[in-house]
């Protein structure tokens, strides 16, 4: 049957949700629509998804490609762009890194400023 959903929410664990806030709403075009308050900050999509990100205390940034014995991704988001190679320039600019490994010519993994990696993606065939 399945849950009736009508919209995702999503939160994301840090160090810094100011930082983390200001980073995505400039990346994505998104509002930076629950300012910083008590750890948490939020920015929403035109259409009313929410980004939310709350601080954890001794926060560990995931390693990414995973590696046994350190912190692995307990997620990633994967966005997709018309022209990777401006997206790529972009996130940059935005304050990510590229990823010191990639797997694939149509899509890049990048690393955003708290240590979670993300992927830009094209609507390309290998």
């Amino acid at each position: 049957m399945g849950l009736f959903i009508q919209k995702i929410n999503i939160v994301v664990d840090c160090a810094d949700a100011a930082s983390l806030a200001a980073f995505y709403s400039k990346l994505l075009g998104w509002e930076w629509t629950h300012p910083y308050a008590n750890g948490w900050a939020a920015i929403t999509s035109p259409t009313g998804s929410v980004m939310a990100f709350q601080e954890i205390e001794g926060y560990t940034p995931p390693v990414w490609p995973w590696e046994k014995g350190e912190q692995g991704q307990m997620f990633h988001l994967d966005f997709y762009v018309e022209n990777l190679e401006e997206a790529v320039k972009y996130a940059v600019e935005c304050g990510a890194e590229e990823a010191k490994v990639q797997y694939y010519r149509t899509s890049r993994t990048m690393i955003d400023p708290a240590g979670h990696p993300f992927c830009l993606d094209t609507d390309e065939q290998e």
